[in-house]
């Protein structure tokens, strides 16, 4: 993306009703070397839930990526196989 803070406000004026699209919760990491490259992970209770957000994601990526700044953005539904905290 071009602007790490005009994406901010967007997300976080929440556009696709993350609670209500099924996310239990969210990360976002930012690449060491550029606030502009972000990574968002969301956290869902099913993989059907998570997928049938992605195609929101995807359609509001559609209407307003390009004002936004986005460059490719993608989503990938993945299943934790395994996690563990030290």
């Amino acid at each position: 993306m071009r602007d790490y803070d005009a994406w901010k406000r967007a997300f976080d004026n929440d556009p696709v009703s993350r609670e209500q699209g099924g996310v239990r919760r969210y990360r976002i990491a930012c690449h060491a070397d550029d606030t502009n490259h972000v990574v968002v992970d969301l956290e869902f209770d099913a993989a059907g839930s998570a997928a049938a957000f992605a195609e929101r994601l995807r359609g509001l990526w559609g209407r307003v990526g390009d004002e936004l700044g986005l460059e490719g953005p993608t989503a990938r539904v993945l299943e934790t196989v395994e996690s563990n905290e030290y």
